[in-house]
C-alpha cells in the first residue's frame, strides 16, 4: 500500500480485477443482509455500521503491525470526504434491497460524472464538450435503467443514482486530500470517521442481526477493506487511465453473483442500459487520460 510502488501494469491489472471480485461480493452482501434470507432485514444504515465496523478493523491491525508515520491530517476535508462516502453506501446498500444488482453496479459507475459536474462549482474547473458528452451519454443509460413508465418504473434506482451523486461528490474530496497523505493513513482515517458516524446513525434502528447476519457483515467489512487496498495498490503501480477500464467488470461479477444466489437474470433494458453508462464512463476516463498527458508535456 506504499505510494513509492514501482510501477507494474500486469500486477497494477490483478490488483484492479481482484478489487472488482471483492466490490461486487460486498455488493451481493448487503443484498443479503437487506432481504429475509437471513433473518429479519437490516436496515441499510445498521448495514453501513457492519461495513464501517469489520473494515475498521481489518485495516487498524494493519496499522498496527506497520506502525506507519502519520502526517498532520486535514481534518475538514476527512470529514466532508467519509460523510460523503458514508451516505454513498448507506443508499446503495438500500438500493441493491430492491433493485437488480447489476442496474445498481451500473449506476454506481455514475460517480466520475456527477464528479465532473461537481468540479465545475467546487473546484472551478473547467469542462469541454467531450467531457459534456460523455456525461449525457452516460445519464441517459441511467435514465434507462430507471424506466420511466408507469408500468416499470423502479423508484429504488433512485436511491442508486442519489448514491452515485454522494459519491461522486466524495471524488472532489478525495482530489483534495490526493498527494497530502499516504493510502494507509487516508483509509485508517476513512474508516475511523465512519465508524463513528455509522454508529450514531445505526443506534436509531438497530435491531440484533441474528449469526448469519452477523457473518455477513463481517465478510462485507472486511472485502470492502481487502476491496480498497487492492484499488490503492492498483492506483500505485500503473496510470489511473490504464487501470480504470478494468473496474468495469465489477458488473459482470455482480451480474454472476446475483444470478448465482438469487437467480436473477439481467433483462435486455438492464444490459442496455449498462452498456451505455460504460460507454459513457469509458469516454470520460479516455478524455481524462488526453487531458492529463496534456499537462505532462
Amino acid at each position: 500500500m506504499s505510494a513509492l510502488a514501482r510501477p507494474n501494469p500486469p500486477l497494477a491489472i490483478v490488483f484492479m480485477l481482484t478489487a472488482t471480485l471483492f466490490i461486487a461480493g460486498t455488493m451481493i452482501c448487503a443484498k443479503l443482509l437487506g432481504t429475509d434470507r437471513l433473518g429479519p432485514a437490516l436496515h441499510p444504515l445498521q448495514v453501513s455500521f457492519g461495513r464501517f465496523l469489520f473494515a475498521w478493523i481489518a485495516i487498524s491491525s494493519v496499522v498496527a503491525l506497520r506502525r506507519p508515520e502519520f502526517k498532520p491530517i486535514s481534518l475538514r476535508l476527512h470529514i466532508a470526504r467519509t460523510t460523503c462516502g458514508w451516505a454513498g453506501v448507506s443508499l446503495m446498500f438500500a438500493a441493491v434491497a430492491f433493485i437488480p444488482l447489476p442496474d445498481a453496479t451500473a449506476i454506481s459507475f455514475l460517480n466520475p460524472v456527477f464528479g465532473m459536474m461537481l468540479a465545475i462549482p467546487l473546484l472551478g474547473e473547467r469542462v469541454g464538450r467531450i467531457r459534456w458528452l460523455a456525461a449525457a451519454i452516460a445519464l441517459s443509460g441511467a435514465l434507462i435503467l430507471l424506466r420511466p413508465t408507469p408500468d416499470s418504473f423502479q423508484p429504488a434506482a433512485l436511491l442508486a443514482l442519489g448514491a452515485a451523486a454522494m459519491l461522486g461528490l466524495e471524488l472532489i474530496f478525495i482530489k483534495r486530500l490526493s498527494g497530502r497523505e499516504n493510502p494507509l493513513q487516508i483509509l485508517f482515517i476513512n474508516n475511523s470517521l465512519g465508524l463513528l458516524i455509522a454508529s450514531l446513525a445505526a443506534l436509531t434502528v438497530w435491531q440484533t442481526p441474528t449469526p448469519g447476519q452477523w457473518a455477513t457483515l463481517a465478510a462485507l467489512g472486511l472485502l470492502m477493506a481487502c476491496a480498497q487496498a487492492c484499488f490503492v495498490n492498483a492506483m500505485a503501480r500503473a496510470d489511473a487511465s490504464f487501470v480504470t477500464p478494468f473496474s468495469y467488470l465489477t458488473l459482470v461479477f455482480a451480474a454472476l453473483y446475483d444470478f448465482a444466489i438469487f437467480g436473477a437474470r439481467p433483462d435486455a433494458i438492464s444490459a442496455l442500459g449498462a452498456v451505455i453508462i460504460i460507454a459513457g464512463a469509458a469516454l470520460l476516463a479516455w478524455r481524462e487520460a488526453r487531458l492529463q498527458k496534456k499537462h505532462q508535456n
